[in-house]
């Protein structure tokens, strides 16, 4: 089958490398334009248009699409039965929409019509959801709103981190996809019932505040692993909260707790409830446990964080 792929992060690699090994016919790779990242700001390619190069894929990085006419008539130009689209990162208009003989499939980590948006699997585990899945929808002009084709449920466990369910549901897309293509079901309406939204993340979504339920911050821990991170303030430094677990307890909201016989437990008060930071990191440090920060870091009962 003649397709394009259209994705950006590690998220939608599986994907693409699963299509490429099937023998499908990959007329191009859509990914986001290279950008600075890391320390040094160096700009880099996107992990798509990474594995595409490796492979010897043609890759285009459009900046924008539905105010780009030229990019827009340079897809129809492909002659696509259909365009596989994983987490790609921009709007299709509805003239690429209806390109392909066959239209545009998405690939989205979510049991749609639950967490439609741009990060469903971080919003599944700060709603504490017991499941989450894999859905292959037929792509309209609404926000992940179109006919589904195929679902898998995959159940979230208890101490799971968005970098664990990310990698699970990444290979469960790619294989879901294959057999759509190969044997394609018949549609089903997405009902409105039910439906949620996960906004787009940013780095200020991962600051502690201690006033919440201390449950509701475990879960913050673990869905923001390993971005956008949570951190707080420690003395007018950064403190990266990198494993916590909530327990039974009180205290003033942000307030260093006593440390326990031996003083090697690092917990802190919340709204409701106990957070006891297993792992951390100040800004410009190394990643320590919490018996090995409370050694090189005196944080005696009473010190606030925040």
């Amino acid at each position: 089958m003649r397709l394009a792929f259209m994705g950006s992060p590690d998220f939608a690699v599986p994907a693409l490398l699963a299509l490429h090994a099937a023998g499908h016919e990959i007329a191009a790779v859509y990914t986001q334009p290279p950008r600075p990242a890391g320390r040094g700001q160096a700009v880099r390619p996107c992990a798509v248009q990474a594995a595409a190069e490796r492979l010897g894929l043609p890759v285009r990085t459009p900046a924008r699409l539905r105010r780009d006419p030229d990019a827009q008539a340079a897809f129809a130009e492909l002659g696509l039965d259909v365009a596989v689209v994983a987490a790609y990162g921009l709007i299709l208009p509805p003239a690429m929409l209806a390109a392909p003989a066959r239209g545009c499939l998405n690939i989205h980590a979510s049991l749609l019509p639950r967490w439609r948006g741009a990060a469903p699997i971080q919003a599944a585990i700060l709603a504490g959801d017991t499941e989450t899945g894999v859905t292959i929808m037929h792509m309209d002009a609404g926000l992940d709103t179109g006919p589904m084709l195929r679902a898998e449920a995959v159940p979230i466990p208890p101490r799971a981190t968005a970098a664990d369910l990310h990698d699970v549901l990444a290979d469960m897309g790619a294989r879901l996809v294959l057999r759509v293509l190969a044997d394609p079901p018949a549609a089903t309406p997405q009902p409105d019932a039910g439906a949620s939204y996960a906004p787009r993340l940013t780095r200020e979504d991962g600051r502690i505040d201690w006033t919440r339920d201390a449950a509701a911050l475990d879960r913050q821990v673990r869905a923001f692993t390993p971005w956008p991170g949570s951190f707080t303030a420690l003395a007018g430094a950064t403190l990266k909260v990198l494993a916590a677990r909530a327990e039974p307890g009180e205290g003033a909201a942000g307030t260093v707790l006593d440390p326990g016989p031996r003083g090697e437990a690092l917990r802190v008060g919340c709204g409701h409830g106990v957070l006891r930071l297993e792992r951390v990191q100040l800004a410009g440090g190394a990643v320590l446990d919490a018996p090995a920060f409370l050694r090189g870091h005196k944080l005696p009962p009473g010190a606030r964080l925040g």
